[in-house]
């Protein structure tokens, strides 16, 4: 009989990096930048892993495979190992992972749970019991399987013989080698024995194998004259025995006494030489598969996203039931769909999440999405819809057209849930789920708000009591304690030392007036504009008086509490770009001036770094859905009155990040488009950076009969028979008000595009004249929306529209510079936005101006607050009013925030509850733990 023939390893993987070679190049050709991706986790420093990676990183070179080597200390804990592999299981740009083993550590490490912690769809070892379990049921085409059976298989392939039918012998039982080796060729329909150390007679059942695979571990343990005739030996063993005529010492052998073997077989391989080529090279070969498999799902910038299918029902029950009606997906899920990393998720039980600051540094070189700004008419005091039209719109992009869209809103507060207005999630088919998480505490922000805000209130009254009652040397003492015979300034009095000029850093060098300079801040009590503030509606708290406990030793003085959402330190959390950021608005805060007309800061007041500490979790925006499984950011909630009332300007880049260059982020602006999208332009957008594409303007019949000389709309009360019937000709006056909208949000250059939001007493005719009156004012596109009935479906014609118009070229400019003079910048808002003749100030405004410029606020943006209920101040006042003087009665800073808000009129931060409050129907069932009667 001729000697075997020798299957060459290293000639068959040659063969194969060829092929794989070319199957990257075309991968590159059909996605320019494209490479297929290899993590190796390698847990300390072992000689031979460190032989074994360098092959590796060798072949993937040749291919073109990008190849990452993580090393990992030998201190590594299980804990650390877990953490990393979790990071390269989320990395889009890794396709193929291997943990190198051994792991060799000092540690406690179970190696069993660090291999099963690999992602079986990358895990292209084949070593997960996942990838196991499918090789053993025969699942091929749908598992990676380990790359050294997998290279024998395609050596024995090479050989030409047929293996169905074959009687073939495995020697060896490893989960690595021989087990699945049994598996592959069984599932290639050979008669299969596995054999072991344990096995008697070996010798006996190897000599009736066709075929003959050998991974004992064993050098030379199969002996030649075992081996049947003819037979094919696969000898996977690499073992090392002694031999002086070599340099080492020691020579390489298999398993198989290959001198022997080669005399009775037909083919046989080498070792070295035969299955060792063989092992890496099909490592690659997975890698590139890994690759191929993520390609034929991979969309360029489209999220694998499952949507909710919606259960329509007419009538439309109540908001609280549709909420009800779907089971939301896991929050971990979504973020995972949407392209969020473990690492950069804090979850709050299944339904919500906080999303970390980092993945805005992970994604700084992502392109934006589209950014569209949802606002609306001036409205009935019922409301038209925005926060419904921005859900609606948001699954339409979504679950209808399939584009990556995320919905931006802000956070109600609890005052109005409780008190006049219940849930504020949107509604109908249109709506953020669950709807009690949404209205009821979220994640804590608002309450992390009110503690930061009456923080600072606590500091400003006991900072007074405490000059008031001390000498200026007590004081100092208190300030700068002596700590185990050392007294030394802390940062933030070093801050102040620098603002007032004294260059000193070590207290005891102060002279008696630099001190005295120091430790008071003179507050003069007329000037605080700082009020505590609590989320719940409390009509007796608009004036109070403090201070009047005996301890307080008679310093009294009138003050007042506003609803939380109205403090400062809300508007910060809306504009900070991050946490640097916003500690340093919360820094700049002006609460008071002092004696001498010096702005007093929360900086001075020493309470800066506290504030951020309190805040350091309500600055990461909270994540959501909607009731079609959409994502939804949910972030800060500042009131559109006194301050710009829109959501924050983390939560849109973050998801302008996250959408990609074709995806879309809408977001609202609070009340009407002369109030909200004003303020959204000319302070959120001036702050952001970021430039909207798009500007949806909501109107509804109802509201535009009323401009047209309706009734009054009284929340609560029946709607008067003109707004049930059909009215033409009322319709068509009141659409004033909608052109002059239209009007407003084209003089910032982008295009708008008309929501015209249904209701049921809406006659055909009667949309169709807002449809075309709205383009001959200059619309890009209306279309009649029913997503309240319908969810997305009702707003698809919505989201086509606004998808061409984000199209068009963007001419966007602010309205106003604002180095202008601080009246100037008032009355071209009222001008060109309100349509006002002229403003005229109060005396005390007047003195205000004079004030802020001489401190240095002159050129900050204009907030104006007015009421929303007319372009002018006068509510009373419809359709489009003229000829009117725009009265200011006061002007306030919020200098942190950044703007300066002219008071129009007189309005309460602190809303009142009504004579029979939401609450009156709020139950909790102690059974289930259902909130009923909130909506």
């Amino acid at each position: 009989m001729a000697p075997a023939q020798v299957i060459c390893g290293k000639a068959a993987a040659a063969q194969i990096r060829e092929r794989l070679k070319t199957q990257v190049a075309q991968m590159k050709e059909r996605v320019p930048g494209f490479r297929p991706g290899l993590a190796i986790l390698q847990v300390g420093d072992r000689d031979d892993s460190n032989i074994y990676i360098s092959m590796k990183l060798k072949a993937a070179a040749e291919i073109g495979i990008n190849a990452n080597h993580i090393k990992l200390p030998n201190t590594a804990t299980e804990a650390e190992v877990l953490r990393c592999i979790t990071v390269l299981n989320e990395d889009p740009a890794v396709h193929g992972f291997i943990v190198q083993l051994p792991i060799d550590t000092d540690k406690p490490i179970n190696t069993n749970k660090v291999t099963n912690a690999v992602a079986p769809e990358k895990d292209v070892d084949g070593l997960t019991s996942i990838n196991a379990g499918k090789l053993s049921r025969g699942d091929l085409r749908d598992c990676f399987i380990p790359c050294t059976p997998k290279g024998c298989m395609e050596l024995i392939r090479q050989t030409g013989i047929q293996i169905a039918g074959k009687k073939a012998v495995v020697v060896g039982r490893s989960k690595i080698v021989g087990a699945p080796m049994h598996d592959l060729l069984l599932w290639s329909h050979a008669t299969v024995t596995t054999c072991h150390t344990k096995t008697t007679a070996l010798a006996e059942e190897v000599s009736k194998a066709d075929i003959l695979v050998v991974a004992a571990g064993k050098p030379e343990m199969v002996k030649g004259e075992w081996i049947k005739p003819g037979a094919v030996v696969i000898d996977c063993g690499i073992n090392y025995i002694p031999d002086s005529t070599k340099p080492n010492g020691k020579t390489v052998v298999g398993d198989v006494a290959y001198s022997a073997a080669k005399e009775r077989a037909s083919y046989i391989t080498p070792v070295p030489g035969g299955v060792g080529p063989m092992t890496v090279a099909m490592l690659m070969q997975s890698t590139v598969e890994s690759a191929q498999r993520f390609l034929e799902q991979f969309q360029p910038g489209k999220w694998s996203i499952q949507y909710n299918q919606l259960s329509l029902r007419t009538p439309v029950p109540s908001d609280i039931e549709v909420s009800r009606s779907c089971v939301p997906k896991r929050i971990g899920h979504l973020a995972r769909e949407v392209g969020l990393l473990s690492e950069e998720v804090e979850l709050y039980g299944q339904t919500k999440a906080k999303v970390l600051l980092s993945t805005l540094k992970r994604l700084k070189d992502q392109p934006d999405g589209k950014y569209v700004v949802v606002t609306g008419i001036t409205p009935t005091p019922l409301g038209e819809g925005k926060s419904t039209t921005t859900i609606g719109l948001a699954q339409a992009l979504g679950a209808h057209l399939k584009l990556n869209v995320f919905a931006c809103v802000r956070q109600p507060s609890q005052g109005p849930t409780f008190g006049i207005k219940g849930g504020a999630a949107g509604g109908g088919y249109s709506q953020v789920i669950p709807m009690e998480e949404f209205n009821l505490h979220l994640t804590g922000d608002i309450h992390a708000i009110t503690a930061a805000n009456n923080l600072v209130a606590a500091a400003i009254d006991a900072r007074m009591f405490h000059e008031q009652t001390q000498s200026d040397q007590a004081l100092y003492t208190r300030l700068v304690p002596s700590i185990s015979g050392v007294r030394k300034f802390s940062d933030i009095q070093i801050r102040r030392l620098q603002k007032l000029g004294i260059e000193k850093t070590d207290p005891g060098t102060l002279t008696d007036e630099e001190r005295k300079k120091f430790v008071r801040l003179d507050i003069d009590p007329a000037t605080i504009t700082w009020q505590r503030v609590m989320d719940t509606n409390d009509r007796f708290l608009r004036k109070i008086t403090i201070g009047q406990s005996p301890t307080e030793k008679g310093f009294t003085r009138t003050a007042q509490f506003d609803i939380t959402v109205a403090s400062e330190i809300m508007a910060v959390l809306a504009l900070t770009d991050g946490l640097g950021d916003m500690r340093r608005r919360l820094g700049k805060m002006v609460v008071a001036s002092s004696k001498n007309g010096e702005p007093v800061t929360t900086d001075d007041l020493g309470v800066t770094g506290a504030l951020a500490v309190l805040m350091k979790d309500a600055v990461k925006p909270n994540l959501m859905q909607t009731l079609e499984g959409t994502p939804v950011f949910v972030h800060a909630g500042p009131f559109a009155n006194i301050a710009h009332g829109n959501s924050s300007v983390l939560a849109d880049k973050i998801a302008l990040k996250l959408v990609g260059q074709e995806g879309f982020v809408v977001t609202e602006a609070g009340f009407g488009a002369d109030i909200g999208m004003e303020k959204f332009f000319n302070i959120k957008c001036r702050y952001s950076g970021l430039r909207p594409h798009v500007v949806v303007l909501v109107a509804t019949v109802r509201a535009l009969k009323m401009h047209g000389g309706g009734p009054t709309v009284t929340a609560g009360v029946p709607l008067p028979k003109e707004y049930i019937e059909e009215n033409l000709q009322l319709l068509k006056t009141g659409c004033s008000n909608l052109g002059k909208q239209i009007q407003n949000a084209r003089t910032f250059g982008t295009p708008v595009v008309v929501a015209v939001n249904a209701f049921k007493s809406d006659t055909e005719a009667e949309l169709q004249l807002v449809i075309q009156l709205a383009k001959e004012a200059g619309a890009y596109d209306a279309v009649k929306c029913t997503h309240w009935a319908e969810g997305g479906k009702g707003a698809v014609a919505l989201a086509q529209a606004v998808q061409r118009a984000s199209q068009e070229p963007s001419n966007f400019k602010f309205l106003y510079n604002v180095e202008l003079p601080v009246v100037e910048k008032i009355r071209i808002i009222a001008q060109q936005i309100y349509g006002a003749e002229d403003i005229e100030l109060s005396p005390e405004a007047e003195q205000k101006v004079v004030v802020y410029t001489k401190q240095g606020f002159g050129n900050l943006p204009i907030c104006m607050a007015k009421t929303h209920l007319s372009l002018s101040h006068d509510p009373e006042k419809k359709g489009v009013p003229t000829g009117f003087i725009l009265p200011i009665r006061d002007i306030r800073a919020s200098v942190g925030a950044g703007f300066l808000y002219p008071l129009v009129g007189t309005m309460s931060t602190m809303p009142g509850l009504p004579t029979r409050p939401c609450f009156y129907d709020i139950d909790l069932d102690p059974v289930s733990e259902q909130v009923n009667g909130l909506f």
